[in-house]
């Protein structure tokens, strides 16, 4: 395996840590008092871990999009997207 493979397939974890992190920020939204347990906790502070510094330096730039009472977070769906494009772009 060469380098630029090794890349993708970090690339490709985490996106699979930002879907994750979709599923338990669902999770915590349609359940508010919910918080993880067991085996659970430390795999979410992991996932938790790895996403928020690249979310948080995105929100910086890109806030969340309010339309009403609801904002929008289009934070996770620029890295997601940014992260794809680099992923083939690697390739």
């Amino acid at each position: 395996m060469n380098i630029s493979s090794w890349i993708v397939l970090a690339l490709n974890l985490f996106l699979f840590a930002l879907f994750a992190r979709l599923i338990l920020d669902y999770v915590r939204m349609f359940r508010p008092g919910w918080r993880p347990t067991g085996i659970i906790l430390p795999v979410a502070e992991i996932i938790y871990m790895i996403t928020d510094k690249p979310l948080g330096f995105i929100r910086r730039f890109i806030p969340p999009l309010r339309m009403g009472p609801v904002a929008l977070d289009l934070s996770f769906i620029v890295l997601f997207f940014g992260t794809q494009i680099l992923i083939a772009f690697i390739r």
